[in-house]
C-alpha cells in the first residue's frame, strides 16, 4: 500500500445508504454557504442524482436553502419551478413558456426526465404546500441552449404585455429564425461572412429593460417574477447567439462563455446548484485550466464570492452502469463503465474497499500529510457526460486533476447504476387550477 493510499483510507468516512434517514446529515458540516454546487461524474448515474437529491432536500429543510439551479435550460426548469411553487402561470402553454414547446425533450432527454429527478420534483412540491410564498424552494434552469424556446417566450410575454413591443421582437428575432431549428449552423454560416443577428437581439434586451417599471406595474399579481423571466429569456438569446459564434473558432472560448453565463448573478442568494463535474470542480486545478485555458462555474464563483462561501462536492464511481448515448443525438443506451484506470483518483478511492464514503477536502479539515501527498501525485480524474465511448476511454473521459484543490469534498459510490428515465409520467400530487405537470401528461 502506498502511503498515498494509507492517508487516504484513514481519512474517509463510511456512509450508509442513500434511502437511510441519516445519509444527508452527513453533509451538514458543509451547510451554511451562500453557494453548495453538487457535481456528478456523469449525466446518466442513478446514485449521483439520488445522493444530489437528498442532499438538496437536507440543505432546503434544515439550512434554508430555496433556490436550485440546474445545468438546464432556463424555459424547461420554469416549467418545473411553476408546479413546484405552484406559480400561475400566464396563458402560454405548458409551464407558462412557449406555446408547444414541451420541456426537456431536447438530447439529451434522460439527463432530466429520470425517475430519481422526479422524485425530487415531487418532494420540493409537497414540501412547499406548507411553506408560505416567499419560503418556497424554486428551481432555475442556467444553461444556455434554448435559443428558439427562448426566442419564443420572449415573445409571448411582450404579446401579453406589450403587443407593439413584440412586432418589433418579432422582426428582430426574425434573423435568427432559419436556424433555430439548427443553431450550430448559425454559427458556421457567421464564420463564413454571413451578417450576423447580435445587434438585433442586443435591441430587444435593451428595450425589454427599459421599460422594466412600465411592464413590473401592469402586471397584476407576479409581475416582477414574470419579468425576470422574460428578461433571463432575452439575456439567454443574447448569449447564445455569441456562444454559437464562438464555438468555431475557439473551444476554449465557447466553454468559458458557456460556464460564464451558467454562472448567473442571482446565485447571490443560498443556491444549491446541480451541474456536472467537470463545471463545478474548480477548473485551475484540472486539466481545463492548466492546459486548456478554460474556466468554469467553481472556478468563477470562487473567485467572486471568495473559498469561505462556497462549498464544491464532487461524485465519482469505479464501475456499473450508466445511462449514456455514444454521440450526439443518438439514442439513450445502459452501457458497461469500465473499472478505473490504475492511475486515476477512482482507483485510489476504489482500493479503499469501502462502497460508499464521503471525504471532507477543506483545507481546514484534511490532513496536512495527505494533502501533500495529494498535491505530490499526478493522477487523473474521470469524467463522463451524456456521451460515453468506452472503447477511447483514457483520451475520451480522463483528464488531470488535483482533487484535493479542485472540491471541498469527495462522494464515493465504487458500484452504480444507471438512471431510471421517464417517458409520460402521472404527477403524485393534485394540480391547481392552470398548472400544467412539468414532464408532460
Amino acid at each position: 500500500m502506498t502511503h498515498l493510499q494509507e492517508l487516504f483510507n484513514r481519512a474517509i468516512q463510511p456512509l450508509p445508504a442513500i434511502d437511510d434517514d441519516n445519509f444527508a446529515s452527513h453533509f451538514d458540516i458543509f451547510a451554511g454557504k451562500q453557494l453548495v454546487l453538487l457535481g456528478d461524474g456523469s449525466h446518466g448515474t442513478s446514485e449521483f442524482y439520488s445522493a444530489r437529491a437528498e442532499i438538496t432536500k437536507r440543505l432546503i429543510q434544515k439550512h434554508g436553502y430555496t433556490m436550485v439551479a440546474l445545468e438546464a435550460d432556463w424555459p424547461d426548469a420554469e416549467a418545473i419551478d411553476r408546479y413546484v411553487r405552484m406559480r400561475p402561470g400566464p396563458k402560454a402553454g405548458v409551464g407558462g413558456i412557449a406555446k408547444g414547446h414541451e420541456p426537456f425533450k431536447r438530447f439529451p432527454t434522460w439527463m432530466w426526465r429520470n425517475c430519481e429527478m422526479q422524485d425530487l420534483v415531487e418532494w420540493v412540491r409537497d414540501w412547499n404546500t406548507r411553506q408560505p410564498p416567499e419560503n418556497r424552494a424554486g428551481f432555475y434552469g442556467l444553461d444556455l441552449y434554448s435559443m428558439g424556446a427562448s426566442i419564443s417566450a420572449v415573445i409571448d410575454y411582450l404579446d401579453g404585455i406589450d403587443p407593439a413591443a413584440a412586432k418589433v421582437a418579432r422582426k428582430r428575432y426574425s434573423c435568427l429564425e432559419p436556424w433555430v431549428e439548427d443553431p450550430t449552423s448559425y454559427g458556421l454560416a457567421s464564420l463564413h461572412g454571413m451578417k450576423d443577428c447580435e445587434s438585433e437581439v442586443i435591441n430587444i434586451l435593451r428595450n425589454l429593460l427599459n421599460r422594466r417599471m412600465d411592464y413590473i406595474q401592469k402586471e397584476v399579481g407576479g409581475g416582477e417574477e414574470e419579468f425576470q423571466s422574460g428578461k433571463q429569456n432575452a439575456y439567454l438569446v443574447r448569449d447564445a447567439e455569441k456562444y454559437y459564434k464562438a464555438m468555431y473558432w475557439s473551444s476554449a472560448t465557447s466553454w468559458t462563455m458557456r460556464d460564464t453565463h451558467i454562472t448567473d448573478p442571482r446565485l447571490r442568494h443560498k443556491a444549491i446548484v446541480w451541474a456536472h463535474n467537470s463545471h463545478v470542480g474548480d477548473a485551475r486545478y484540472t486539466s481545463m485550466g492548466l492546459r486548456r485555458n478554460e474556466v468554469n462555474i467553481g472556478q468563477l464563483c470562487r473567485e467572486r464570492l471568495g473559498w469561505e462561501n462556497v462549498c464544491i462536492l464532487g461524485c465519482g464511481t469505479h464501475t456499473g452502469t450508466v445511462a449514456a448515448a455514444h454521440d450526439w443525438d443518438e439514442d439513450m443506451e445502459v452501457m458497461d463503465v469500465n473499472p478505473s484506470m490504475a492511475e486515476s483518483w477512482e482507483m485510489v478511492a476504489h482500493e479503499t474497499g469501502v462502497p460508499s464514503f464521503l471525504i471532507d477536502l477543506r483545507r481546514g479539515s484534511i490532513d496536512r500529510s495527505l494533502r501533500a501527498a495529494m498535491a505530490a501525485e499526478e493522477k487523473i480524474e474521470r469524467f463522463i457526460g451524456v456521451i460515453y465511448r468506452p472503447n477511447t476511454e483514457r483520451g475520451s473521459h480522463y483528464s488531470h486533476a488535483f482533487l484535493h484543490k479542485q472540491y471541498d469534498g469527495y462522494i464515493w459510490f465504487d458500484r452504480t447504476e444507471a438512471v431510471k428515465p421517464l417517458e409520460t409520467i402521472q404527477p403524485k400530487t393534485v394540480l391547481g387550477k392552470e398548472e400544467t405537470y412539468p414532464f408532460g401528461l
